[in-house]
């Protein structure tokens, strides 16, 4: 098994592998699209292309489904100006499609669906209008689309493609390879609904909800990814489509991968090789990379991959995938601890200054400066690093940083694991880097205040705005008993700083800018709740592990029960997926949102999962 091998598999039949609509349905390698739009009379308006989340005013609303990662079954409701529809589709054999869409609101004027064919990426083809419907060439072969009904075109809308056109007056079918009723369509999308739930409630039993919101928002957001010939999870469709096509952020990917590792080998090792792949010519993995070219030149972000790749290792035993990236893994370590060692075997955060490529507003801002080292820790503006000076000889920050000296020594640990697997003499070069790094944490640690916390090197005081990294020190050989316990009695336990109903927030509650609620300041993020439910794991904590997995579990199934949400980040205080609305003299000011359809949204039920025993370790 190779790279190819695992793309050569992942590439092939019906999915919703177009990232600019989840209306359209295409067929790999050929690409062949049936595109789904939609003609709405009162307004004159016509939906062309849809997507999760958008929040506009006048934007349609998708309420997302059920979806297998192969395709085999899909499920969405559509709202938009007055139409409200149910879209499935499903398999029906290895090559074949079929599409139901149910009007859930009658119209005094019904809309009109149109299903256009044609063939995305310039791939080879010809599609054309036929007695039966509309049929299409590609490499020989011939597939003709079908519908259950087929009413006069609608020429008031202009299509370059040949299409099939249906008024919503009842629920309506379309079938490829041979036509089919609405109750035969019926019977393939049930029964195809079924496996897919039944799979999920056998290997999860209760837990079954948190794996489909988990595994449906991690679908949704799995693309073909045309300019690299490959298929890739991205956070969100919404992130896409403003990126030009697709946007991979480093540890949001690393992430991604690991829990789709529950469901599909080939999709989690094609997003960590992929990731993995794109290594600087300096040494890292960057913070992120796009469609339109835009790459993060000066920085990368918390160094997570080993540890998910060497776990992905401890679930399936491929040892070609730690062969394919054992180097760059290593390269980016080297990296770090070159760049980013602020002394003492303690780590920080940094910003390089280089040459512009693009210009471009994730290439430029807060390049070798403060926020561009914010942006690296993936915190972007934690308070944390408010008014923390940045030393623009070494281009880090005066301050030491305890999250990522703890996910440091994480790396270091992952990598001399995959190193004595391999055989490979870089094992002692790890280990002791390791043992320096474990050394440095205890530099970090406050014994009046029980904690660690990030310390300032051009002063040498802590500085006292902690958030959930700081547990982060767990991942370190050498943090005392009575340290981790003072930890959780008096930090994690303690209602002023992390405890409450919904958590962890990402800043302390008594922090002054815990009452902005405004993104990293103040909000619950998934991969700190996941990253700390690490940490006391690897420290052999049950207590605190247990508390982490009930309170993401319940975060996580109040956004997807009420809304269908699996949300970017939520309210410390409400639990909500909502953002406060903030004005200062009439104008709206906020840093950034909650996309409602993220993909590391789903680690809080992930976290649930391992802690039920519903999924092993590595």
């Amino acid at each position: 098994m190779n790279c190819a091998d695992v793309q050569k598999r992942l590439a092939r039949g019906w999915n919703t592998w177009n990232t600019w609509s989840v209306l359209s349905h295409v067929l790999l390698p050929e690409g062949l699209a049936v595109n789904l739009s939609l003609k709405e009379y009162r307004s004159g308006g016509w939906l062309r292309e849809a997507l999760i989340g958008r929040q506009g005013k006048n934007e349609e609303k998708i309420l997302p489904g059920p979806h297998a990662y192969d395709g085999s079954y899909t499920e969405l409701t559509l709202i938009w100006q007055d139409i409200e529809l149910r879209i499935q589709s499903a398999h029906a054999g290895e090559r074949d499609l079929v599409i139901l869409v149910t009007p859930l609101k009658m119209q005094k004027r019904p809309a009109v669906l149109m299903a256009d064919v044609g063939f995305l990426w310039n791939r080879p083809g010809m599609a054309f209008r036929s007695k039966t419907g509309v049929s299409a060439m590609a490499e020989g072969q011939e597939f003709t689309l079908h519908a259950t009904r087929s009413d006069a075109d609608e020429m008031s809308v202009a299509s370059m493609t040949p299409r099939i056109t249906m008024k919503l007056v009842e629920p309506v079918g379309l079938s490829t390879g041979c036509e089919r009723s609405v109750e035969e369509i019926c019977e393939i999308l049930n029964a195809a609904k079924a496996r897919l739930e039944e799979d999920s409630r056998a290997r999860f039993g209760e837990g079954h909800e948190l794996h489909a919101a988990m595994q449906t928002c991690l679908a949704w957001d799995t693309i073909y990814e045309p300019q690299g010939d490959r298929v890739i999870t991205t956070v969100s469709r919404a992130w896409n489509v403003g990126a030009g096509g697709y946007v991979l952020f480093e540890w949001d990917t690393y992430f991604a991968a690991r829990m789709i590792a529950l469901d599909s080998r080939d999709l989690a090792y094609s997003n960590v090789i992929e990731l993995t792949r794109e290594v600087r010519e300096i040494g890292f993995v960057p913070n992120m990379y796009s469609a339109r070219g835009n790459v993060s030149f000066d920085r990368s972000q918390p160094p997570v991959g080993s540890r998910m790749i060497y776990e992905l290792y401890r679930k399936f035993g491929d040892r070609w995938l730690l062969e394919e990236l054992f180097d760059d893994l290593l390269t980016w370590n080297r990296w770090f601890f070159a760049h980013r060692h602020a002394g003492e075997g303690m780590m920080t955060y940094g910003s390089d200054p280089f040459e512009p490529v693009t210009g471009n507003y994730w290439e430029l801002n807060g390049v070798d400066d403060t926020f561009g080292a914010a942006l690296e820790s993936g915190l972007d503006n934690s308070p944390m690093y408010d008014d923390v000076p940045f030393d623009r000889e070494k281009h880090i920050l005066f301050q030491a940083d305890v999250g990522l000296t703890g996910l440091y020594a994480m790396d270091c640990r992952a990598l001399m694991e995959i190193a004595g697997i391999l055989g490979r003499e870089e094992e002692m070069e790890l280990r002791e880097r390791y043992q320096l790094i474990c050394c440095g944490i205890q530099k970090m640690w406050d014994e009046e205040n029980g904690f660690f916390y990030n310390l300032r090197t051009d002063t040498g005081e802590f500085s006292r705005r902690i958030a959930p990294t700081c547990f982060y020190a767990l991942f370190a050989d050498g943090v005392r008993p009575d340290q981790v316990r003072r930890m959780i009695d008096e930090h994690l336990l303690n209602e002023d700083e992390f405890f409450g109903e919904w958590m962890l927030p990402s800043i302390a509650r008594n922090d002054p800018a815990y009452e902005d609620q405004d993104y990293w300041r103040g909000r619950i993020w998934a991969p700190l709740n996941y990253l700390t439910y690490l940490a006391f794991r690897d420290a052999g904590c049950e207590e605190a592990c247990s508390l982490i997995a009930d309170k993401s579990a319940a975060l996580l199934l109040k956004g997807w029960r009420e809304h269908g949400w699996v949300c970017e980040n939520y309210d410390g205080d409400s639990g909500s997926g909502e953002v406060r609305v903030k004005y200062v003299d009439g104008k709206r000011v906020s840093y950034g949102g909650s996309d409602r359809f993220y993909s590391w949204g789903g680690l809080l039920g992930y976290i649930a999962l391992i802690d039920r025993g519903l999924e092993k370790m590595g």
